[in-house]
């Protein structure tokens, strides 16, 4: 079966659709498939829920999303750093679904393994529990939290074989293997793919069976902050 494309447009082909469920991989700007973001703001399709630990900057990543009002729900552990996120949200315009950041990696986790739910200690007694079941066992209280099931998981890898094999670099691993897993459909944008057999069995994050297309692309790797130490005077 072919995974490769030629672009973000061509991989996304036939899958987008409004209302639908995304997963998206990355952790600030960090690991984030922007090429694939950007072909979904070009298409236009609106009243997304997104499910990433948070969403963008302003201007950049996700929040490209969000100055299009192409996304009606976000599914997030963060929302700092995107004063338009504040905005919408504070206006009323855009719904938040707030999740520890942990048990965010779970429920995609546990989607991606056909978990429907699981129980954490995470959030007890916060308004993260409220309206979930709770149980308790030797003395202690837990919540249900439910598995992601998204329509799409968009995610970011560093290399990847033409089967969908893939591997991360270091801390852009993030939340790209759970977001990949949750998906029906995992789109995967990479900096390079290469021939079966050429990749480590053993240095593979996530197998090709998770992965369904596949595209390559130049990545900008933006820094949010960048934060230096004042030059001393000689």
């Amino acid at each position: 079966m072919k995974k490769v494309y030629g672009s973000a447009a061509e991989a996304l082909d036939g899958l987008l659709r409004d209302d639908m469920l995304i997963a998206a991989g990355g952790f600030g700007l960090c690991g984030i498939p922007e090429l694939l973001i950007d072909a979904i703001v070009e298409s236009g399709v609106k009243n997304l829920t997104i499910a990433s630990n948070n969403c963008g900057v302003d201007g950049f990543g996700l929040g490209k999303l969000l100055d299009t009002k192409q996304i009606k729900k976000m599914m997030s552990s963060y929302v700092g750093e995107n004063a338009e996120f504040m905005r919408q949200y504070l206006s009323g315009e855009l719904e938040l679904e707030f999740n520890p950041q942990g048990t965010l990696a779970e429920r995609m986790r546990a989607g991606g393994c056909g978990i429907p739910g699981f129980y954490t200690k995470t959030g007890v007694g916060t308004v993260i529990a409220e309206g979930k079941d709770v149980k308790t066992w030797d003395g202690q209280d837990y919540i249900l939290e439910e598995g992601i099931f998204a329509d799409l998981s968009i995610v970011k890898a560093w290399k990847a074989d033409t089967t969908g094999n893939c591997v991360f670099r270091k801390t852009a691993r993030n939340f790209n293997p759970p977001a990949a897993m949750c998906g029906k459909i995992c789109v995967m944008e990479v900096e390079e793919i290469v021939e079966p057999g050429e990749l480590d069995p053993d240095h593979i994050h996530l197998p090709g069976i998770y992965v369904h297309r596949i595209i390559k692309g130049e990545h900008e790797k933006r820094i949010e902050q960048r934060t230096v130490r004042k030059r001393e005077e000689a």
